[in-house]
C-alpha cells in the first residue's frame, strides 16, 4: 500500500505511507526557515516508539510527532515542534489526514506486538502432542494410537 498525504496550510509537507515506511518531504519557504534543506526523511515505522499529537484548534496549528528509538523528541510544545524533524504541522482542515497517519502507524506498531496465529498453532500442536505422549507413557494409549494422533496433529 502506498498513500500520499499533502499538508499545505502550515508549510508544504508531503507524508507518504508505504508499507512499514513513513516518508516526510518538506517544501516551501516556511519549511526552509524551520528545517533548512532537509530533503526527504524515511522512517521505519518499526523504530517508532510513540506518536504524539496536538489537535489543531481554530486559531492554532496542530502537529503529529513521531518518537524514534534513540532520538530526543522536542518537548517545548507547538513552537519547538515547528523545528523538529520528526514532526509534521497541520491546520484544522487537515486534522483528518493527521488522524489517518496516526492510526496507520499505531496499527503497524500494535500488529508487531501480537503473537501470530502460526506461533499459537505451533504451541497448541506441541502441547497436544505432549498430552498424548503422557497418555502413552501412562499406558492409556498404545504406540500405534500415539503415532496416529501425532501425525494427525502435524498434518502428515
Amino acid at each position: 500500500m502506498s498513500k500520499v498525504l499533502e499538508f499545505k496550510a502550515a508549510g508544504k509537507t508531503t507524508v507518504t505511507l508505504e508499507g512499514n515506511f513513513l516518508r516526510i518531504k518538506r517544501k516551501g519557504l516556511l519549511n526552509f526557515a524551520n528545517h533548512g534543506l532537509d530533503g526527504e526523511k524515511s522512517i521505519d515505522i518499526n523504530n517508532i516508539s510513540g506518536v504524539q499529537m496536538k489537535k489543531a484548534g481554530a486559531l492554532t496549528n496542530g502537529y503529529i510527532q513521531f518518537v524514534i528509538l534513540g532520538s530526543r523528541e522536542s518537548k517545548g510544545g507547538l513552537m519547538a515542534a515547528t523545528q523538529d524533524e520528526n514532526t509534521v504541522m497541520f491546520a484544522k482542515k487537515e486534522q483528518k489526514m493527521a488522524d489517518e497517519i496516526k492510526a496507520y502507524v499505531e496499527e503497524i506498531l500494535a500488529s508487531k506486538h501480537q503473537p501470530s496465529i502460526l506461533t499459537e498453532t505451533k504451541t497448541d500442536t506441541a502441547e497436544e502432542i505432549r498430552k498424548f505422549k503422557a497418555l502413552l507413557d501412562d499406558g492409556i494409549i498404545s504406540e500405534e494410537e500415539f503415532q496416529l494422533k501425532k501425525n494427525q496433529l502435524l498434518g502428515l
